[in-house]
């Protein structure tokens, strides 16, 4: 079961019906208030845009990487 579980980990989210989402927004609500979420969800955003922008220049540093590399070596004797 714990491999399972590591190998998937939303596995556990996989169940959530309307009740529970609901009942984790109230929570959330109350928690942060209301005009306070607005905040939280620009940050997060914020968050995901910087780390889907450092994601895509790794990515393209290594495919540049890959290009500057010579195909195959050989030695002439």
């Amino acid at each position: 079961m714990t491999s399972i579980i590591a190998k998937t980990p939303l596995l556990l989210f996989q169940d959530l019906g309307m009740t529970e989402i609901l009942l984790i927004a109230l929570v959330v609500l109350l928690l942060f208030g209301g005009k306070k979420i607005p905040e939280l969800m620009r940050g997060l955003g914020k968050g995901i845009r910087e780390f889907n922008d450092a994601k895509n220049n790794v990515r393209q540093e290594i495919q540049d990487g890959m290009k500057d590399q010579p195909t195959s070596t050989t030695e002439q004797k």
